[in-house]
């Protein structure tokens, strides 16, 4: 009974199997909704931490005090050692003139007590980039240990309360994404398996008559497949729009600007391309641990 590839065949056949067990395919395409749409929830929030974090490291700055002592031609000559510093990106020099200019302009109501402060009372600096944010606490020791730097003032709870965050998120999604994923291909599994029960008989006879497994296979691997991807999309739609919202009240509760969130629309392509895969991933595999079991006749 050995038959060429039909797709139409096998087609027809997997759409058959999902419509006549509608509640268990129903119940399979939410539990693989519900599963890639908590992946991808944790996956966005991962990349959105990333991101900020990124944002972090271009804006975020350290502040290089220069030794009271030296002039600003002295000051300006520690440029290339402190640049030498690993992790340094960019320093801007400050001069104590400039220094006390930006001070006064963020104290415009105290105008009047600041306008007598001599131009030398606050020291020359550098604003100090870092490559990586990570490693701003050891970048602070070491800008520390130019000779001519007084002190050098950081933000470095901020950095690795940021890092520590993202750090968490990562690995909780990564975890998520392994657990749902053998979770899913349980429930595929056993969906694809209750249709193969019901037609335990047909499959028997068919291996007797010289069916090829593959012949047998691709009508159940065609519906898993169905089934996954028919997910898939449901849970990149149902995704967005959760995204969407929590964009919206994100902005609406955000007066600092502290929290920006990638456009879901600038990495739908992506996401729709994992969904699918992912999807299609669980649905042929869950049929494939399936109908195993049955082909040994």
């Amino acid at each position: 009974m050995a038959r060429r590839f039909d797709a139409g065949y096998y087609i027809s056949e997997g759409f058959h199997s999902i419509f006549t067990h509608g509640f268990m395919s129903f119940a399979a395409v939410c539990m693989i909704v519900a599963c890639l749409i908590i992946m991808g929830s944790f996956t966005l929030l991962a990349v959105n931490l990333d991101n900020m974090l990124g944002d972090l490291e271009n804006e975020n700055e350290m502040l290089v005090y220069v030794d009271d002592s030296l002039n600003e031609e002295q000051a300006r000559a520690l440029q290339p050692k402190l640049a030498q510093v690993d992790n340094v990106s960019q320093l801007t020099f400050v001069t104590r003139e400039a220094a006390l200019e930006d001070f006064r302009s963020k104290r415009e109501s105290n105008a009047d007590l600041l306008d007598d402060l001599p131009d030398d009372t606050l020291r020359d600096r550098y604003r100090v980039h870092v490559v990586d944010i990570e490693r701003m606490a050891q970048t602070k020791e070491a800008l520390e240990d130019v000779e001519g730097v007084a002190w050098v003032r950081a933000a470095i709870e901020i950095a690795d309360g940021f890092v520590l965050v993202r750090n968490i998120a990562t690995g909780v999604a990564l975890a998520l994404v392994g657990v749902l994923l053998v979770v899913s291909l349980f429930i595929i599994a056993n969906t694809i398996k209750l249709a193969t029960f019901y037609r335990r008989e047909e499959i028997a006879i068919m291996k007797m008559c010289g069916a090829t497994d593959g012949f047998i296979e691709w009508p159940f691997v065609v519906e898993g497949m169905i089934l996954g991807l028919t997910g898939a999309f449901i849970a990149f739609f149902v995704q967005w729009g959760l995204y969407q919202l929590v964009a919206k009240l994100a902005v609406q509760g955000n007066g600092l600007s502290l929290v920006t969130m990638i456009s879901y629309t600038s990495m739908s392509t992506t996401i729709l391309a994992v969904f699918c895969s992912v999807g299609a991933v669980i649905g042929v595999g869950g049929s494939l641990l399936a109908i195993r079991k049955f082909l040994q006749v």
